[in-house]
């Protein structure tokens, strides 16, 4: 049974998809174009960090970052390689947009990796299939040629 449980990114037991995240982030395009947080900035004022697990065994992870304008960031969403092709970034995307929701929040918002930035296809795929529209640099960012942003606007929760 797939559960996701609100956690701390900084301990030990989440290392593991943590680190798994930041290290597959590092290979998938240049430096300068990189913005995944680490583990003490996923636990940094105005972040909320979900794990999900498989009885107690962390498979995933993902990230909301409030933003000024009402609006929230996802942030570090990654399923470990051996878990993959199961749906479960579909799950963890419907979580933070459920949660999201639920808090009012008026968009979610990304920065993902370009189109000639092949590593980040299947990514895109999965917002696209979710509502996810293509749009200019979100709060934070500016415009760089390795990033894509994207913004998936929310209606509040029933």
């Amino acid at each position: 049974m797939i559960d996701i449980r609100e956690a701390d990114p900084t301990s030990d037991a989440l290392r593991p998809v943590v680190e798994a995240h930041f290290a597959h982030s590092e290979t998938a395009g240049p430096a300068e174009s990189n913005h995944t947080m680490d583990a003490s900035a996923l636990a940094g004022p105005g972040m909320r960090f979900w794990a999900l697990y498989e009885g107690n065994k962390v498979l995933g992870c993902g990230a909301l970052k409030a933003l000024p304008d009402g609006t929230a960031e996802v942030k570090s969403v990654h399923i470990l390689a051996t878990a993959r092709g199961r749906g479960l970034a579909r799950v963890m995307m419907t979580h933070l947009a459920d949660h999201a929701r639920v808090e009012g929040t008026s968009a979610l918002v990304l920065e993902t990796g370009a189109d000639h930035l092949s590593y980040y296809d299947a990514a895109r795929r999965l917002y696209e299939a979710l509502g996810y529209s293509y749009c200019g640099p979100i709060y934070g960012y500016e415009a760089d040629p390795n990033s894509a942003f994207m913004r998936l606007d929310l209606k509040p929760a029933e």
